[in-house]
């Protein structure tokens, strides 16, 4: 059955192995011994396994009167971004009598060990980060009702899909350095494989190529302020230099800031810089960078809405979220030639 469509119940588990809903609860809940025949146990399970069929636990913690559990997978903890959405889920889970234990995917490390013995017994459904995804064959998460967040909908793994607005944050950033006057872009791009940066490549890309006289370099780098650094030295050093740096994230921006400082460019004089996310770093340094803001706490609330929509059997609310460029001293027109 395809991710996302009606999920069996075990009605549908007693039509095909022909036998009551009771006895599917009595085998399913390895309570059948002296109840029903081997042959019959057996029948059930292979029905189950053939229907993909899972227990509805949110139903059934509810009515054993005990907590419901959501896991929210994240790439890590360091980035106050996803703190932040963690928050938004938290706050719309303990309205629901849910709660959210939080389960973070170092980079460069690798995924957290296991929390639990079984997630299908302790969890009731999972939202994850498309940049933590792969923690999800971790845990066997990947086999819970599932809402992913920053994922490509065409190919989310999820019964649902949360994003922001992304490619019209890069439009915005885009259409504004262009009303500026810049022609020439160095793209510092996040070095992860991930759909969210690859539609920020895509959008930049196509915007830029619509004005005429104007180019794109791309340097990656991991988003770490030290790593921005040595990818932006490198690729400020061509020549004719680029006039405006366009950073997949606010960090890498800081790392773009530090690499104009060593070659003696002035921000925005000689460089213009843009960021992504506004964190709160983006004021903290000088000049205040133009960043896209995205509204965290809003995309967990929406992720966790979106997951007790699929655990009802209900459609989640469809839209991307907006997100808004928020202009600050770190552009301005570039020198003339």
């Amino acid at each position: 059955m395809a991710r996302g469509s009606t999920r069996p119940t075990s009605r549908d588990v007693a039509q095909a192995a022909g036998v009551s809903q009771a006895a599917v609860s009595l085998v399913l809940g390895d309570k059948w011994r002296g109840r029903v025949s081997e042959a019959t146990a057996a029948r059930v399970r292979q029905a189950a396994q053939d229907l993909g069929y899972r227990p509805n636990l949110a139903a059934r913690n509810l009515r054993l009167g005990q907590a419901r559990t959501a896991l929210l997978v994240v790439p890590a903890l360091t980035n106050e971004f996803f703190a932040a959405v963690y928050e938004g889920a938290a706050r719309i889970a303990a309205k629901h009598g849910f709660g959210v234990v939080l389960y973070p995917s170092p980079e460069g490390i690798g995924p957290a060990p296991d929390p639990f013995a079984s997630a299908r017994a302790a969890l009731d459904g999972v939202i994850a980060s498309s940049m933590a995804s792969e923690a999800l064959t971790e845990i066997r998460g990947d086999d819970l009702p599932l809402v992913m967040l920053d994922s490509d909908p065409a190919g989310s793994l999820g019964a649902a899909t949360v994003n922001l607005d992304i490619t019209d944050g890069m439009r915005q950033i885009t259409e504004h350095l262009l009303a500026l006057g810049h022609r020439r872009f160095l793209h510092l791009a996040a070095d992860i494989d991930s759909w969210t940066f690859h539609v920020r490549a895509r959008e930049l890309a196509t915007r830029v190529g619509q004005a005429a006289d104007t180019e794109v370099r791309t340097a990656k780098a991991p988003i770490t302020i030290e790593g921005a650094l040595a990818a932006a030295e490198s690729a400020l050093h061509g020549d004719p230099r680029p006039t405006a740096v366009v950073c997949d994230d606010d960090k890498l921006a800081v790392g773009a800031y530090k690499a104009a400082r060593r070659l003696g460019l002035r921000i925005p004089e000689d460089l213009s810089v843009t960021g992504f996310d506004d964190l709160a770093l983006a004021t903290a340094i000088e000049p205040e960078l133009t960043t896209v803001h995205l509204d965290a706490e809003l995309f967990g609330e929406r992720g966790m809405t979106a997951l007790l929509a699929v655990l009802g059997g209900e459609t989640p609310p469809e839209g991307n979220i907006p997100v808004d460029l928020v202009v600050r001293g770190s552009t301005a027109p570039p020198r003339p030639s």
